[in-house]
């Protein structure tokens, strides 16, 4: 290889990095690439799963499911590009291979079994309280989340508060006598 062309070349890799976009140089720079983006779907998006998308929304929310749509109205209007459905079971089928994670937010004694088929897909879920109505089902959940090694979660903020904080320390210390 000549001089010349030796520094021309390195004149031009190095001068790359002052100019390359910061999609060509990744999150280390401040940017997140569409694929490095976690696809999302969720099942109950009328009230409570209304709010647990807004957690979502730095990722890829592909796919929403709810029974009521004129409910779930506001929620199907704020992201237009996801695919709607009515039947959860049905999302599985259509996009299971493209979905990463589930959030669930549905009637309560629907939780279970919601969370346990997409554990079986592979899903990582998060899923509203309460997570099971009975020991079984929570056992079942735990083994599934083992077996098929996905992160699971389940919403509750309401026995985080500080209210519940304070009644418990009350408890704890006697104030209100024996419980």
């Amino acid at each position: 290889m000549e001089r010349r062309d030796f520094i021309k070349s390195s004149v031009l890799a190095s001068s790359s990095f002052l100019i390359a976009p910061n999609t060509i140089l990744g999150k280390s720079h401040g940017h997140t690439a569409p694929t490095d983006k976690l696809n999302i779907a969720a099942v109950g998006i009328g009230g409570k799963g209304k709010a647990d998308l807004r957690g979502c929304e730095t990722e890829n929310i592909v796919a929403l499911c709810d029974v009521d749509w004129k409910y779930a109205k506001k929620t199907f209007e704020k992201y237009p590009n996801a695919k709607r459905y009515w039947d959860y079971r049905k999302m599985y089928d259509e996009l299971g291979k493209s979905i990463d994670a589930v959030t669930i937010a549905t009637a309560d004694h629907t939780h279970a079994m919601i969370t346990a088929d997409a554990i079986t897909m592979g899903k990582h879920v998060y899923t509203q309280k309460p997570l099971t109505h009975t020991v079984y089902e929570s056992r079942l959940l735990t083994k599934l989340a083992a077996k098929y090694q996905v992160a699971t979660q389940m919403g509750n903020q309401g026995a985080s508060d500080e209210g519940v904080n304070l009644i418990t320390e009350w408890i704890q210390n006697g104030e209100i006598g024996e419980v």
